[in-house]
């Protein structure tokens, strides 16, 4: 059986590999680009300088970065605590199977394939006054959607996030919910189970991975984020809208500080990769899959 199956996995990695070159070569060209101009200074742009860990040393003492770096968090926790319950409210209430399944599925998708600059520039035109969708929503019940103003701009910002992304998370718990039997669900039936111990006992711990999986992918995605909110407020009003990713390209393209620029790129790569594992590590200790008896 051995000798059979070995040719197979050689061949499976054979295959993979040209794909795992090109990944490792766009991730880690870039990555030893940004290592080396984060520990140098650079004078006409060609000629380098070793200044150790003093750009580090700058940046994490530097106001700005760490009041990026908050504005950054809270974005993405806001995100994530709005689209991950209205992901799984929403894969609840699909149907499982008929006729309209694969509609429903085709428009879920349609936001994920909207391209992030356009996304901007929507929700950009539904917020301009007197002919935008939202401001003259918000003047029909005597609200004044400024767009000036921090609190109507992060709201615009946090809901363009929702109906872009939330589909993410419907698409992974409903292909989640499909793979629960039918089985679970008639014994539960049998016990008196109410809805919510459904829920609870048997949904739940088996969406635990595919939960896993949306939360990782939609903070990174959500603490990265740049092109919509920049299409939206570029940075403003002030520096209210002004993200990490934000401060990142304003230091290393327009005031072209290579340096800085390449050392507040590792320190954020860092960031992501240290919470990312915080995520993975506090989802895995949770209980075992397998469902128990559901009482009413």
């Amino acid at each position: 059986m051995t000798t059979a199956v070995k040719p197979k996995s050689s061949l499976a990695y054979a295959l993979l590999l040209p794909a795992l070159l090109v990944m490792a070569f766009c991730g880690l060209v870039p990555l030893g680009f940004a290592l080396f101009y984060s520990v140098h200074d650079t004078f006409f742009g060609n000629q380098f300088f070793w200044v150790g860990l003093h750009w580090y040393a700058q940046i994490l003492s530097s106001a700005e970065f760490f009041s990026a770096l908050a504005r950054s968090l809270a974005f993405s926790f806001l995100a994530l605590a709005i689209e991950v319950p209205l992901g799984i409210f929403i894969a609840l209430r699909l149907p499982q199977g008929g006729r309209y399944t694969n509609l429903y599925i085709v428009l879920m998708a349609i936001p994920l394939l909207t391209p992030w600059i356009l996304v901007g520039y929507i929700w950009k035109v539904l917020t301009l006054p007197q002919i935008g969708l939202l401001s003259v929503g918000a003047g029909a019940i005597g609200i004044d959607y400024d767009i000036n103003d921090p609190l109507f701009v992060w709201t615009t910002i946090v809901l363009m996030d929702v109906w872009h992304w939330t589909s993410l998370v419907v698409l992974l718990c409903f292909a989640g919910l499909r793979t629960i039997p039918r089985e679970y669900y008639q014994a539960a039936l049998i016990d008196g189970a109410s809805e919510w111990a459904i829920f609870r006992h048997i949904q739940l711990p088996k969406l635990s991975l595919v939960l896993l999986i949306a939360v990782l992918l939609r903070f990174m995605d959500s603490f990265m984020i740049y092109t919509e909110a920049y299409v939206i407020a570029r940075g403003g009003p002030g520096v209210s809208t002004t993200f990490l990713s934000n401060e990142l390209v304003q230091t290393a393209t327009v005031q072209f500080d290579l340096g800085e620029g390449g050392a507040m790129s590792v320190t954020y790569l860092a960031i992501v990769l240290c919470i990312s594992w915080v995520f993975y590590a506090l989802i895995t200790r949770t209980p075992s899959n397998v469902p128990r008896r559901t009482g009413a």
